[in-house]
C-alpha cells in the first residue's frame, strides 16, 4: 500500500497509534509497547504503510535528542549529591552484576563478546519514565522503597551517560589514524575548545538567555529544541555522537533557575517525537529475524523479570533493609528501558553489532515492559506470596529498619490519635488538634514531611510505611481512640493497593474499636471506605466549602446574633 505523500503515511501510522494506545491504555500497558508494535504493523511485513524511512528516521533521531537533553537538565550537582549512599550503592551494583551475569548468559547463548557486552550492558537500563508513573499511580513516590528506587534509576541514567561517551570515543579512537598525530591533535584541540565554550556559557549565558526565552513559551520550546539538536550535530561533527551532544545540552542548563519550566514546557514535545523513535524501532525488527530470536529473547526476559530484582533484593537486604523494602524497589529494575534500546542503536551505527542484537532487544523490552507493569501494580500482593521465601535476603538485625520488636513502643505516652499523612491537610487537622488541646501522633514515609512537622507543630511523628501491615499491627496495640487518615486517595475504583484501604482493613482485622476518619474526594470511594469499616469520610473541599457558607452565613446575615433574616427573595 503505497501512498503520494508522506503526511498520508505520517496522518495513518498515527491514526493507528492512536488505537492501539487506546487498547494499551484498557489493558493499562504503556504507551511504549503500543508505539512498537505500531511500527511492526506499518512496516513491509504487514501493512506496508511506512515508505519515507529517511523522514522517519530524522524525526526519531529528532526525538532522541530532545530525549537526551531533558535527562541531561536533571542531572544537576546538587541531586548529584542528594542521591545517598544507598540508591549509589544499589544502581552501581545493579549494573554490575546484571552486567556480569548478562555477558556470561549471552555466551552460552551463542553470541560473540561484543555483542554479549552490548546486550547485557543493555539489560541493566530500567525506565525511570514507566517507573515514576507507576510509584505515582500508587501513592508510593515518597515511599521509602520509592525514594530508593527512583534514586537508583537515576545513578542507571547516570551510567548511561557514561557508557555513551565511552562507546563514542572507542569509535573515534578506532576511526583515527594511530600513525597520524595530526588527527589526534585536531581531536583534543576540538574538544577542549568545546569544553571551553560550554563552561563559559554555563558560566555567563545560560541563566541571562534562559531567563530571558522562559517569558514566552513558544520561544522556549524553540530554543531548547535548537539547543539541543544543535549540540547533538556538533557532537557528531566532533566524533563523540549526537546522543552525547544532546546530554551535554542538557546539563549545560542543568544550573539554571528556571529548569524546571523549560523541562516541563518540552515534555508535551518530547512524549510526541517519541512515537517516532519507538514506530522506527518496530519498523527495524524483522520478523525473520524475531522469530530465531524467541528462545533466547525468553530467556533474557526472564533473566530481567527475576534476576535483577533479585540482585536488588541481595544488595539492599546485605545493606541492612527489610526484605519487604528491597523486594519492592526491587521490582522497579523488572524491565528495559528506552535507553537500552538507543544504546543498542548505536552499536549498529558504530558498526559494533549487527540488526539481530536491535531485534533480540526490542523484543525483550516489549516482553519486561508489558509484564513487570502487572508485577509493580500487583507488588504488595506478590510480596504476600513470596514472604516466606525471601526471608535468605534479610539480615537478622536489619539495622536500617529496626524491627518493632527490638525498639521500644515509638508512640508509648505521645497521645491518643493518630494521624496518617503529614501532607498539607494533615499537618493542618494535626494543629488544629492541638489547638484544642489533644496530642496527636503524626505518621509519615516522606523524611521532609516528618521533619517538616516536627518543627512546625512541635508534634511527635513517626517516619514509617503507613502501608506496611507489620508496622499497622504494631501501632495496633497502641490504645488510640480514633486514627486520621490523611492521605491523598486514588480518585479511581477502590484497589487493593489503596494505602488507605489497607490501612482501615488492617485495623479493623486486628480488633481496633476507636474511630477512624478518612480523607476522601470521591463519593464512591467514600462509601466504599465506609463498607471497609471507617467511621467518618472527611472531604476537604466539601468541608471547606460548607465551613465557608457557614461563615458567610452568619457575617452577612447576622445569624451570629440570633437573627435569621434572609434576603427577601
Amino acid at each position: 500500500m503505497a501512498f503520494p505523500h508522506i503526511f498520508a503515511e505520517v496522518g495513518l501510522i498515527l491514526i493507528l497509534v492512536t488505537v492501539l494506545g487506546f487498547l494499551a491504555s484498557l489493558l493499562k500497558q504503556p504507551m511504549v509497547v503500543a508505539f512498537i508494535i505500531s511500527g511492526i504493523l506499518v512496516g513491509p511485513d504487514f501493512l506496508n504503510i511506512a515508505r519515507s524511512i529517511d523522514s522517519l528516521t530524522l524525526l526519531s533521531e529528532i526525538s532522541v535528542a530532545v530525549l537526551l537533553f531533558l535527562v541531561g537538565l536533571k542531572l544537576d550537582t546538587e541531586m548529584v549529591n542528594k542521591l545517598g549512599r544507598v540508591a549509589v550503592a544499589t544502581g552501581l551494583g545493579q549494573v554490575i552484576f546484571t552486567s556480569l551475569i548478562g555477558i556470561f548468559v549471552c555466551l552460552l547463548l551463542g553470541m560473540d563478546w561484543v555483542t554479549s557486552i552490548y546486550v547485557s550492558v543493555s539489560l541493566t537500563f530500567s525506565s525511570t519514565i514507566i517507573i515514576v508513573k507507576l510509584l505515582s499511580d500508587k501513592k508510593e513516590v515518597d515511599s521509602l522503597h520509592g525514594k530508593i528506587a527512583i534514586g537508583f534509576l537515576i545513578v542507571q541514567d547516570l551510567i548511561v551517560v557514561l557508557s555513551m561517551v565511552v562507546i563514542s570515543l572507542l569509535n573515534f579512537q578506532r576511526d583515527l589514524h594511530f600513525g597520524v598525530g595530526l588527527d589526534w591533535a585536531r581531536f583534543i584541540l576540538s574538544l577542549f575548545l568545546f569544553f571551553v565554550v560550554m563552561v563559559a556559557f554555563v558560566r555567563y549565558l545560560a541563566n541571562p538567555i534562559l531567563k530571558f526565552v522562559s517569558v514566552s513559551s513558544e520561544l522556549t520550546v524553540v530554543f531548547a529544541v535548537t539547543w539541543a539538536v544543535g549540540l547533538s550535530m556538533l557532537g557528531e561533527w566532533l566524533g563523540i555522537g549526537k546522543e552525547v551532544g544532546g546530554l551535554i545540552a542538557g546539563v549545560t542548563l542543568a544550573g539554571t533557575p528556571v529548569r524546571e519550566v523549560v523541562g516541563a514546557r518540552l515534555a508535551p514535545l518530547r512524549d510526541f517525537l517519541l512515537v517516532f523513535f519507538f514506530v522506527s524501532l518496530g519498523l527495524g525488527i524483522k520478523l525473520d529475524i524475531s522469530w530465531s530470536q524467541w528462545k533466547p529473547a525468553l530467556i533474557l526476559s526472564l533473566f530481567v523479570l527475576i534476576g535483577n530484582p533479585l540482585i536488588v533484593l541481595a544488595i539492599m537486604g546485605f545493606m541492612g533493609y527489610r526484605r519487604r523494602t528491597a523486594f519492592l524497589a526491587g521490582l522497579t529494575v523488572a524491565q528495559i528501558s528506552e535507553f537500552s534500546l538507543i544504546f543498542i542503536g548505536m552499536g549498529i551505527k558504530l558498526g559494533h553489532v549487527d540488526e539481530t542484537a536491535l531485534s533480540l532487544v526490542t523484543l525483550v523490552g516489549l516482553i519486561t515492559i508489558t509484564l513487570s507493569v502487572y508485577m509493580i501494580s500487583w507488588s504488595h500482593h506478590l510480596y504476600d506470596w513470596l514472604n516466606p521465601y525471601l526471608k535468605m535476603f534479610e539480615r537478622s538485625h536489619p539495622f536500617r529498619e529496626p524491627q518493632e520488636k527490638e525498639q521500644k513502643d515509638p508512640v508509648d505516652g505521645w497521645g491518643d490519635i493518630l494521624i496518617i499523612g503529614l501532607g498539607k491537610y494533615g499537618s493542618q487537622v494535626a494543629e488544629q488538634l492541638r489547638a484544642k488541646g489533644l496530642q496527636p501522633v503524626g505518621v509519615d514515609f516522606n523524611p521532609e514531611s516528618v521533619e517538616e512537622y516536627r518543627k512546625n507543630n512541635a508534634g511527635k511523628a513517626i517516619l514509617a510505611d503507613a502501608s506496611d501491615p507489620e508496622f499497622l499491627s504494631h501501632l495496633s496495640s497502641h490504645p488510640f481512640r480514633a486514627i486520621v487518615v490523611a492521605l491523598s486517595a486514588d480518585p479511581a475504583v477502590l484497589q487493593e493497593s489503596d494505602t488507605p484501604a489497607v490501612i482501615i482493613k488492617t485495623f479493623r482485622s486486628l480488633g481496633f474499636e476507636g474511630k477512624i476518619f478518612v480523607r476522601c474526594d470521591e463519593k464512591k470511594l467514600g462509601a466504599e471506605y465506609m463498607a471497609l469499616g471507617a467511621d467518618y469520610v472527611l472531604s476537604p473541599f466539601s468541608d471547606a466549602a460548607r465551613a465557608a457558607v457557614d461563615f458567610m452565613e452568619r457575617v452577612c446575615w447576622g445569624i451570629q446574633q440570633g437573627n435569621t433574616m434572609r434576603p427577601k427573595g
